[in-house]
């Protein structure tokens, strides 16, 4: 564990303010055509020196958990664009149940993804 001294509070942890953005981010590349899951996280992979991009990253936290929060912000704020990507995560994997590594395929197959 490690101190870190908060200014004020806030809802939510520092590391999800940073986090959930770049997760929202891949996803939007990602529904809106500009790249594919391995050119957006091969990007992030080799700019930042980490050992997963944002699709091996949710991968791990599970397509259920992202299809809900996801699905929770599009209802909140009617943004036509968050909805986007929750249909896409309903179509290619909720319904598919490819939930990520805990079901063995989400954005990659396992125990061996290619990222």
């Amino acid at each position: 564990m490690v101190d870190l001294p908060l200014q004020k509070e806030q809802p939510g942890h520092i590391v999800n303010s940073l986090f959930v953005p770049l997760l929202s981010a891949g996803l939007d590349l990602l529904v809106r055509g500009v790249a594919d899951v391995q050119a957006i996280d091969k990007t992030w992979m080799v700019a930042t020196g980490s050992p997963k991009g944002p699709f091996g990253i949710l991968d791990v936290v599970g397509m259920t958990t992202v299809y809900n929060i996801n699905k929770m912000e599009a209802e909140k704020t009617g943004d036509l664009a968050k909805q986007d990507v929750v249909d896409y995560l309903k179509e290619k994997f909720v319904n598919q149940g490819k939930l990520g590594v805990t079901t063995g395929e989400g954005f990659y197959t396992y125990p061996n993804p290619s990222f």
